[in-house]
C-alpha cells in the first residue's frame, strides 16, 4: 500500500508522521517528499483495511491537509517511464556509471550482442563500443555532451554521449555517469530525409520494381484526386486497402476522414446500421447514432469486399449514389451525402452481375474508375525488395539489427507461389524474425504452407475415362489449395461451392490435416 499526504511546509511534520508509524510498528519501505508539499509513503506488507484506523490519527497532525492512497510513488512512476522509453527505442542505448561500467541497456543492445542483460551488466563500455576514450572523458572536470563516430558489433555508429548529473541540494551537481545512444548510418539517413522532405507523396511507401505494379501506381495517382468512385480489384492480401488510403491522402479530401466498412465481416442488419446509423427511438435507444456515411462527410468511405454486400443493402447504396442522400434506420429525416466512395473486391464483379448476385446498376455506378492490383506471383521483381523492406520495418519494431537473407531463402521466396500475396510475405518474415536466433534468415526459418507444383492439365500418355481425368484434376487441385485454405468454409468460399459439397469431396479424396502437410 502507498499513501499520498498533502501537508503544509512545517518543520518536523514528517517526523510526526513517522512517530505514529513507529508506535504502531508499521514497516516502511520508502518515503519521498516532493517540492509541492506532499509526502509519499510505501508500506510493503500491509493492506488498507489494516491501516484504516491510523488514517484519522495522521489527519489530526497539525499541518496535515489530506491523506489518501496512491497507486504508485513518484520515483516508481519515473523509473517505469524511463524503462519503457529505453525498451522501445530502436537505437542501442547504454547507461554507464562514472567508472565506465554498464548499468543498464535496452533490447537493441541485447539483440545486437546476442547476450542477456545479466551478461552485459558490469562490463566496461570500451569493451563493447570502440572508437572513443570513455575513461578520458569521465576524468574531465567539466563533462559536456559530445558526439563521435564509434564502432559497435563491427558496424559504424554515431554516438551521442550525454552526462548524468545528480543534484546535491547546494545548487551544484554530482557527476554520476552517462547515457550512450548509438545511431546507425541508415537511421541517420532516414531522419535526415524525413527532416528535409517538404511534402510526402502518399504513394512513396509502395515498394515497386515490377512493370505491372508500376502501371497500377501510375494509374492510381491519376485517379486519386478525381471525385468519381473507384473500384479496386485484386486477390486477398495484395494491398487494395493500402492503395485506397493512398488515393485518399493524395486527394483534396486528405484532411478529412477516411473510414472503412468491411462488407464481408458483418451481418446485414449490423452493416446497415454501421453504414446509415439510426435515429432517436430506434432499437429502444433514446438518442440516435450517426453512421459511417455521416462520419465520413467531406472525406472518403472505403467499402471493403463490396461483392459480399447483400442485395437489400446494394439497393439502398444505389439510392445513395443516385440521389446523394439517405435516411438513418428508424428515421424519416433525409441526410445529404458528401462522400467519395472507393470499393474493393477480390471477386469477378462482372460474373457476379451475370449470375444475379450483384446489381447491374450498382456495378456501373461504382465501376467508373477501376484499378486491378496484380498478385505477388505476377510481380516477382518486387518480392525481394518487399522482403528487405519488411525485414527493416519488423527489425525496428523488435529492437534488433536487420537480419540478412541467405541464398537459400532468396531462392525460396522467389519460387514460392504466395497464395496470400504481400500480406502472407509480411507475416512470414515477421514470424521468422521473431524466432530468429542469429542474424541470417535461412529457408528453414521461413515457415510457409507447402504448395505443390501447378497441376498439369494435359497428359498425352493418359489412359482412362473422362470421369477419372476430372476426378484426378479435382483431387490435385484440392490438395494444392488445402494448405492455404485449411478450413472447409474458406475453401468453399474460394471455389464458389457450398460448405457441404467441399466437405464431401475432401472426405472422398482423403484430404485432411493428417494427410496434407500444412
Amino acid at each position: 500500500m502507498r499513501l499520498e499526504i498533502s501537508c503544509q511546509d512545517r518543520l518536523g511534520i514528517t517526523q510526526d508522521v513517522l512517530d505514529i508509524l513507529v508506535a504502531h510498528e508499521i514497516d516502511l519501505r520508502g518515503i519521498e517528499i516532493d517540492e509541492g508539499g506532499k509526502i509519499f509513503l510505501n508500506f510493503p506488507n500491509i493492506e488498507f483495511e489494516d491501516f484504516r484506523h491510523l488514517m484519522p490519527k495522521i489527519r489530526r497532525i497539525n499541518g496535515i491537509e489530506d491523506v489518501k492512497t496512491t497507486p504508485f510513488m513518484p520515483g516508481e512512476r519515473e523509473r517505469n517511464q524511463l524503462s519503457a522509453i529505453l525498451r522501445t527505442l530502436p537505437d542501442p542505448v547504454f547507461s554507464i556509471d562514472n567508472h565506465c561500467r554498464v548499468l543498464m541497456c535496452n533490447e537493441a543492445v541485447m539483440s545486437g550482442l546476442e547476450m542477456p542483460l545479466e551478461a552485459i551488466e558490469g562490463q566496461e563500455i570500451c569493451e563493447l563500443v570502440q572508437g572513443f576514450n570513455f575513461n578520458k572523458w569521465m576524468a574531465n572536470e567539466d563533462n559536456h555532451a559530445t558526439s563521435c563516430k564509434v564502432s559497435f558489433i563491427e558496424q559504424h555508429y554515431l554516438a551521442d554521449i550525454l552526462p548524468i548529473e545528480v543534484p546535491d541540494g547546494k545548487n551544484t551537481a554530482i557527476f554520476a555517469g552517462a547515457v550512450v545512444i548509438l545511431k546507425s548510418e541508415m537511421r541517420l539517413g532516414q531522419q535526415f530525409s524525413a527532416f528535409h522532405q517538404a511534402e510526402v507523396d502518399s504513394f512513396d511507401r509502395f515498394v515497386v520494381r515490377s512493370e505491372a505494379m508500376t502501371k497500377v501506381i501510375r494509374e492510381a495517382k491519376q485517379v486519386a484526386d478525381l471525385e468519381a468512385p473507384v473500384l479496386i480489384f485484386g486477390e486477398t492480401g495484395t494491398g487494395k486497402e493500402m492503395i485506397a488510403r493512398a488515393c485518399h491522402q493524395a486527394s483534396r479530401r486528405s484532411d478529412q476522414a477516411f473510414l472503412v466498412l468491411n462488407c464481408a465481416s458483418l451481418p446485414d442488419s449490423v452493416a446497415e446500421t454501421e453504414l446509415f446509423g439510426y435515429g432517436a427511438g430506434a432499437f429502444n435507444q433514446p438518442e440516435g447514432k450517426p453512421g459511417l456515411l455521416e462520419l465520413a462527410r467531406g472525406g472518403t468511405l472505403l467499402l471493403d469486399e463490396i461483392a459480399d454486400m447483400s442485395g437489400e443493402l446494394q439497393a439502398k447504396l444505389l439510392r445513395v449514389l443516385e440521389h446523394k442522400e439517405f435516411r438513418r434506420v428508424g428515421d424519416d429525416k433525409p441526410v445529404v451525402v458528401d462522400v467519395r466512395f472507393i470499393c474493393t473486391t477480390c471477386r469477378d464483379l462482372g460474373q457476379a452481375v451475370a449470375d444475379g448476385r450483384f446489381r447491374e446498376e450498382l456495378y456501373y455506378r461504382l465501376n467508373v474508375l477501376s484499378l486491378t492490383v496484380p498478385s505477388l506471383k505476377e510481380r516477382r521483381q518486387d518480392i525481394l525488395p518487399l522482403a528487405e523492406s519488411f525485414i527493416l520495418q519488423h527489425s525496428t519494431k523488435l529492437g534488433r539489427r536487420p537480419a540478412k537473407l541467405s541464398k537459400s531463402s532468396v531462392g525460396f521466396l522467389q519460387d514460392y507461389p504466395w497464395p496470400g500475396n504481400v500480406r502472407q510475405l509480411q507475416n512470414a518474415l515477421f514470424r521468422a524474425l521473431s524466432l530468429l536466433d542469429g542474424n541470417e534468415i535461412t529457408k528453414e526459418d521461413i515457415q510457409l504452407p507447402s504448395c505443390a507444383p501447378s497441376v498439369n492439365y494435359i497428359d498425352e500418355n493418359f489412359d482412362g475415362t473422362l470421369d477419372e481425368a476430372v476426378k484426378k484434376f479435382e483431387r490435385d487441385l484440392l490438395k494444392r489449395l488445402y494448405p492455404s485454405y485449411p478450413s472447409t468454409r474458406q475453401l468453399a468460399k474460394k471455389l464458389g461451392l457450398s460448405h457441404t459439397a467441399i466437405a464431401n469431396k475432401l472426405r472422398e479424396y482423403g484430404i485432411n490435416k493428417t494427410t496434407v502437410k500444412l
